[in-house]
């Protein structure tokens, strides 16, 4: 099969390149690397720069070129960026997926997996969250990922057009190949924070809020391995490809880690004491978000095999510390 993939330069998109060139697909890459990293682009794979939003560029990438699927993770993703500058979300995520839908439609392409996120759910009605709970964002970066659903729900009602989107948690973990990891900037996520103690580039991690109504009172989060989440583009790629119907999946490991619990996992580790420092509660911030996978795991056919939270710190900590600038060098 040859398999799109936008965003293909980015965090969990060059893991989802990497795993579908090990199984043998054919793969191109559109990225207009705001986020991404040209040192992340396998070179197996065929290569545009350039910006979805660009229908001639599109076009030019998209038509005639045989794919079979188109796998999506070309949109912004700060959750507090969305807040300050909410039409910057709204033109690249909305925006880039009107052009992209127009594209697909002229070019034939009728199957996209799309990369959606928990923050379409908003603040969870109970945990483990189910695919068909509520959808009530609380930011626009939820919003705009919400309004790509259903847009393509109506694309394909009118066009023929099927997709898998899948809502996922927090991505972590890097490859194991340590070639290829995780490299935001500004950093936002987790782990990749509390593992800047140990490299070296922060004194202390902060902890917001230790008064929660969970085990240690800290926030409880579901984290997912990155490669796991790869593996999971792959699988709908192929549910499509054998004629499954248009759907909605969770991805997540079902038991969720307090923040106390992945800060002593790095400290296990790294071997470095990670000093933690208590703040104030942020607002907004659930107690638990933890998502059902039952579905996907019956449906897709997932099993994540790397949900031990050793196994994904390790695997972040052998990419961060031999890279303590990312990409840069």
């Amino acid at each position: 099969m040859k398999v799109l993939v936008l965003g293909g330069a980015g965090y969990i998109g060059s893991h989802t390149v990497k795993e579908l060139l090990d199984r043998g697909f054919e793969v191109a890459i559109i990225d207009n690397l705001q986020t991404g990293y040209i040192e992340a682009v396998d070179p197996r794979a065929e290569f545009f720069e350039g910006d979805i939003r660009d229908k001639d560029f599109l076009r030019g990438a998209l038509c005639g070129k045989g794919y079979d699927a188109v796998i999506h993770f070309a949109a912004c993703s700060l959750v507090g960026e969305s807040v300050t500058d909410p039409l910057k979300y709204y033109n690249n995520n909305v925006g880039g997926a009107i052009t992209l839908l127009e594209v697909m439609v002229e070019a034939g392409i009728d199957k996209i997996v799309f990369s959606s996120t928990a923050a379409t759910y908003g603040e969870p009605e109970r945990v483990p969250i189910l695919e068909d709970d509520r959808t009530l964002p609380t930011n626009p970066y939820g919003e705009t990922k919400l309004a790509m659903e259903k847009m393509f729900r109506w694309t394909g009602e009118a066009h023929g057009i099927r997709f898998v989107s899948l809502r996922y948690f927090n991505a972590c973990g890097a490859d194991a190949s340590g070639k290829i990891g995780e490299a935001h900037n500004p950093e936002s996520h987790l782990i990749p924070l509390i593992l800047q103690v140990p490299n070296g580039k922060r004194e202390a991690i902060s902890v917001f809020g230790d008064d929660y109504d969970t085990k240690d009172g800290t926030c409880i989060r579901d984290y997912i391995h990155v490669t796991d989440l790869a593996d999971a583009h792959i699988l709908a790629v192929e549910y499509l490809a054998k004629g499954g119907e248009s759907d909605i999946f969770n991805l997540g490991n079902g038991v969720g880690f307090t923040v106390n619990e992945v800060i002593e996992s790095a400290r296990r580790v790294t071997g470095h004491k990670i000093p933690q420092i208590i703040s104030p509660r942020r607002p907004g911030d659930p107690a638990q978000l933890i998502a059902s996978s039952d579905k996907a795991r019956k449906i897709l056919g997932w099993n994540p095999k790397h949900a031990d939270l050793d196994e994904i710190v390790g695997s972040a900590w052998n990419w961060h510390k031999n890279h303590p600038e990312g990409y840069k060098k």
